[in-house]
C-alpha cells in the first residue's frame, strides 16, 4: 500500500500501483471525468501513470493551469496526427500548449498547408477524436529513439534527441501517431470535444532565420462546444478592440515606415492621454517624496558592462554608437537603472538621508526582430515609469509595502481591480542566469514573500521568472475579455548597489551597502496604454479621454455659440472640440459616437434662445436639456 497525501492534509491508504485516475474514482465518478492529469510530488503526470510510492497529489481539472495546458499539448498531437494523415510525408518539429490553445511546427515539404487547408485538418482532427484513443506512454532507450526517427528520415526529433541525456526515453502514442515527447497527457482523444484552428504561419526551426522556415499551425481546443463558442465570441470582440486599429481611429498613435519600425509616434490626442497619466504619477509620487530626474537617451558602454546589462541584453540593445573622433563607444539605453546608480553614488550619503527614491519617466530602447513586433505592445522605443529607491535593509519592507500601495492605487484608479500579484523567483536548478550571491538572493526573496503576506496580498510563485539581477513582484492583470497581461512591477536587488559600490555612513560611523527597490506601477506606457486601450473599447475614464465632449451646432448659424459654450466649458477645465463641419446632425452624432466621446451637446435654435444644451451621452442617447453651469457640475462630480 501507499500513501497518497491531498493538498487539504488529508491522507489516504491506497494499493500501489493506482493511478491518479484510480484515486480520483474511489472519490466520485464526477471528478473521475473531468481530472485531465495529476500533480505527483509536484510534478505533472498523465493520470492514468502508475503511482508506486508515497506521493502528495493534486488532481488536476479544466479549471487549473496545468490542467488546460494537459489538454492543449494532447490537442497538438492530435493535430499532428491529422496531418500525417493528410500529408504522410510530413515531418515534426515541435508541439507546445501556448497561453490560448497549442501550436505544431511541420515541415510538409514541398505541398505547403495553406489558411483554406485547414478546414480539412480541423474535420480531420474531429474524426480521430471520435476514436478514444488513448494517450499512451512508452519508455525506451535512446538509441531506440534514434533508430524509429532515423528510419522515418526526420532529422528534427533526432535533433532534438541530440540534446537529450543518455538514458530513458519517453514516446507518446495515440491512434497511429507516434512522437518524442514528455508528457504529460490526457486518458485519452475522448475529452477533446471542440476544435478551433486559427491560424498558420511561419516559423524557423528553434528561432533561428539561418535554418529552415517550417510551418505553424494554430489552434485552440475546449471540452465541450460552448466554451469554443464563447472564446470565438471573445475573440470577434477583440478584434473589435484591437488597441492598433482604435489608435489609429481615434487619432491617437501612429507609425512611420521612414522613422522605423517599432517606434511610436504620439499624435495630439494620444499625447494628451498620455500626459495626463504622466502628471497622474508624477503628482503620487511627489506626494510620496519621490524625486524627479532625467537623464540622458545614451550611455557610455562601460555602463552597461559595470551594471552586467550587456552581458545578458546586449544582444537585444542597440549596438555601440562609436564617436568620430574619441573612440568611445555608447549605446542607446536599453535600462534607467545603472543611469540612476550614479545619480545615487554621485555624492556622500549618511542613513540619515536615507530612502532616496527617485523617479524618471525615462525612454529606452530594445531590439526585437520585426516579426515580434506588434503595436504598442511590443516596440523598440518605449517609456517606463521608472523609479529606484535606495534603502536601508530595515527599511527594505516598509518601502516595499509603500511601493505596493502605490501600485495597487494606480491599477484601481484605472479600472483593473482583477489581478494576481506573482512573485517571480530564480530557477530552482540553473543559476547561471543570474547574478550576485546566493546570500543577497535569500534575503532579496524572502524580504518580497513577508511583504505580500503583511499586506494580505493573493500571490502565485513563479521560478525561473526572476530578473537577472533579482527577484520581482509582477502584477498579472485581467482585461475585460478576461486576457491576462503582465503590467506593474516591483524588484528587490542587492546585486546593483554591489556592482556600483554604492554605500551610505551607517550609525556607527562605518560605510555599508544599501539595497534597491526597482518600481514601474505602468511598466512601459506604451505597453500600458495598449492594454487600456482595448481593456476599455477606446471608452477612457471621464478625467482621461481626450476629449470630454464634443459640441454639435445643428447648422452652421449656431457655430457662434457653440464658441460661446465652449468658453464657458473650458472656463472649467473642461476639454472638448466644436464639430463646426458642414454635416447634418445625425451625421454628427454618428460620427462622434464612433470617437468615444463620453458627451454630445447639441446646440440650435432652442438652446440658443433659452442658453441651454441638450445632452446625448456616448452609448446611451439623448439625456434632456440642461444649463451650462448643470452639465459642468455634472463632469466635475463625475471626475
Amino acid at each position: 500500500m501507499i500513501n497518497i497525501t491531498f493538498p487539504d492534509g488529508n491522507i489516504r491508504q491506497y494499493k500501489a500501483g493506482s493511478s491518479a485516475l484510480d484515486i480520483a474514482r474511489s472519490i466520485s465518478e464526477g471528478l473521475a471525468r473531468n481530472v485531465l492529469s495529476a500533480k505527483i510530488n509536484g510534478e505533472v503526470w498523465d493520470a492514468t501513470r502508475s503511482i508506486d510510492r508515497d506521493a502528495e497529489i493534486e488532481l488536476l481539472t479544466w479549471n487549473d493551469p496545468d490542467g488546460k495546458a494537459t489538454f492543449w499539448h494532447s490537442s497538438a498531437h492530435l493535430l499532428a496526427e491529422a496531418v500525417e494523415d493528410l500529408y504522410p510525408e510530413t515531418k515534426f518539429g515541435i508541439g507546445p500548449a501556448i497561453e490560448q490553445g497549442f501550436y505544431y511546427d511541420l515541415d510538409t515539404g514541398d505541398r505547403q498547408i495553406i489558411l483554406e487547408d485547414l478546414q480539412q485538418i480541423e474535420a480531420k482532427m474531429k474524426e480521430l477524436q471520435k476514436s478514444k484513443s488513448s494517450y499512451q506512454r512508452k519508455e525506451i532507450s535512446k538509441e531506440e529513439a534514434i533508430a524509429y526517427f532515423a528510419d522515418k528520415r526526420d532529422e528534427y526529433k533526432l535533433e532534438l534527441l541530440e540534446d537529450l541525456e543518455d538514458g530513458t526515453i519517453t514516446f507518446y502514442q495515440q491512434g497511429n501517431f507516434i512522437d518524442l515527447c514528455r508528457g504529460p497527457h490526457l486518458p485519452d482523444t475522448a475529452k477533446i470535444k471542440a476544435v478551433k484552428l486559427t491560424n498558420v504561419a511561419g516559423a524557423y526551426w528553434r528561432g533561428d532565420e539561418d535554418r529552415k522556415m517550417m510551418t505553424r499551425i494554430y489552434g485552440i481546443t475546449f471540452p465541450k462546444q460552448k466554451e469554443l463558442t464563447a472564446y470565438l465570441e471573445l475573440v470577434e470582440e477583440a478584434k473589435k478592440r484591437d488597441h492598433r486599429k482604435l489608435g489609429s481611429e481615434l487619432e491617437l498613435f501612429m507609425f512611420s515606415e521612414r522613422v522605423g519600425a517599432g517606434l511610436p509616434i504620439w499624435l495630439p490626442k494620444g499625447t494628451a492621454l498620455r500626459t495626463r497619466l504622466e502628471d497622474f504619477l508624477k503628482a503620487e509620487q511627489l506626494k510620496r517624496g519621490y524625486q524627479p530626474v532625467i537623464t540622458p537617451h545614451i550611455g557610455k558602454k562601460e555602463l552597461y558592462l559595470t551594471s552586467g546589462h550587456y552581458e545578458k541584453y546586449g544582444a537585444d540593445s542597440f549596438q555601440p554608437i562609436h564617436t568620430p573622433r574619441e573612440g568611445e563607444s555608447f549605446l542607446l539605453k536599453p535600462m534607467n537603472c545603472p543611469h540612476h546608480c550614479e545619480i545615487y553614488g554621485h555624492r556622500p550619503h549618511s542613513y540619515r538621508d536615507l530612502p532616496i527614491r527617485i523617479a524618471e519617466f525615462g525612454t529606452v530602447y530594445r531590439y526585437e526582430q520585426s516579426g515580434e513586433l506588434h503595436g504598442l505592445t511590443r516596440v523598440r522605443g518605449f517609456t517606463q515609469d521608472d523609479a529606484h529607491i535606495f534603502c536601508m535593509p530595515d527599511q527594505l519592507k516598509d518601502e516595499f509595502l509603500n511601493v505596493l500601495d502605490l501600485t495597487m492605487h494606480v491599477l484601481n484608479k484605472l479600472g483593473f481591480d482583477d489581478y494576481t500579484a506573482q512573485i517571480s523567483l530564480r530557477d530552482k536548478e540553473d543559476r547561471s542566469k543570474y547574478i550576485g550571491s546566493d546570500e543577497n538572493w535569500e534575503k532579496a526573496e524572502q524580504a518580497i514573500i513577508d511583504a505580500t503576506r503583511e499586506a494580505a496580498l493573493e500571490t502565485v510563485i513563479e521560478y525561473g521568472e526572476a530578473a537577472f539581477y533579482g527577484p520581482k513582484l509582477d502584477f498579472m492583470i485581467k482585461d475585460a475579455l478576461q486576457r491576462k497581461w503582465q503590467l506593474g512591477t516591483i524588484q528587490v536587488d542587492y546585486n546593483l548597489p554591489d556592482r556600483f559600490e554604492l554605500e551610505y555612513i551607517g550609525a556607527d560611523n562605518a560605510p555599508h551597502r544599501p539595497v534597491m527597490i526597482h518600481r514601474a506601477p505602468f511598466g512601459s506606457m506604451e505597453r500600458f496604454i495598449g492594454v487600456l486601450i482595448e481593456h476599455t473599447g477606446g471608452k477612457f475614464p471621464l478625467w482621461l479621454t481626450p476629449e470630454q465632449y464634443a459640441i454639435l451646432p445643428i447648422s452652421d448659424q449656431y457655430i457662434p455659440y457653440a464658441k460661446e459654450v465652449q468658453a464657458q466649458l473650458n472656463t472649467n477645465n473642461l476639454r472638448g472640440t466644436i464639430d463646426d463641419r458642414t454635416e447634418s446632425i445625425g451625421r454628427k452624432i454618428r460620427d462622434t459616437e464612433l470617437r468615444k466621446v463620453p458627451f454630445m451637446l447639441i446646440v440650435g435654435e432652442k438652446e440658443q434662445d433659452s442658453q441651454t444644451i441638450s445632452v446625448r451621452k456616448q452609448g446611451q442617447g439623448d439625456q434632456g436639456s440642461t444649463t451650462i453651469q448643470q452639465f459642468v457640475d455634472l463632469l466635475s462630480n463625475a471626475l
